[in-house]
C-alpha cells in the first residue's frame, strides 16, 4: 500500500467519479476504473503520476539547447549579451530622464512657493 492509500483511503472522490463515470459512458470502462481502484490504488495516483510525466516531458522541451553550430551559438550569445547591454542603458537612461523631470517639477513648485511666499 503506497502512502496516499493509508492517508486518503481507496474510494477518494476522484476515483469514485471515474468509477461512476465510466459505467456511464461505457460499461467496460467503468469496470476497468472498477478494477483500477481495487487492485491498484485510488485514481488520484494515477491522475498525480501523468500530472508528473506531462511536467517533466514538457519541462524539459523548455530547457535551451545549442543549434549544433558553434559559429551561430556564439553569434546568438554575443548578440544577446549586447542587446542586454543595451537595454541596461536604455533603463539608465529613463532613470536619468525621470530624475530630471523629477529635480524640474521641484524646482518649479519651489519657485512658485517663493513666489507666493513673497506677495504675503
Amino acid at each position: 500500500m503506497t502512502s496516499s492509500q493509508t492517508r486518503h483511503g481507496r474510494w477518494t472522490p476522484l476515483s469514485i467519479l471515474a468509477v461512476v463515470a465510466g459505467f456511464i459512458v461505457w460499461w467496460p470502462l467503468g469496470l476497468a476504473a472498477l478494477a483500477y481502484v481495487l487492485w491498484a490504488g485510488p485514481i488520484d495516483t494515477l491522475a498525480d503520476d501523468g500530472a508528473r510525466r506531462l511536467r517533466e516531458t514538457f519541462g524539459a522541451r523548455s530547457a535551451p539547447k545549442g543549434s549544433g553550430n558553434a559559429a551561430f551559438d556564439a553569434y546568438k550569445a554575443e548578440t544577446l549579451r549586447r542587446l542586454e547591454a543595451e537595454q541596461a542603458e536604455f533603463a539608465d537612461y529613463l532613470n536619468r530622464l525621470r530624475d530630471a523631470r523629477d529635480r524640474e517639477e521641484f524646482e518649479r513648485f519651489m519657485g512658485e512657493r517663493s513666489a507666493s511666499d513673497r506677495k504675503v
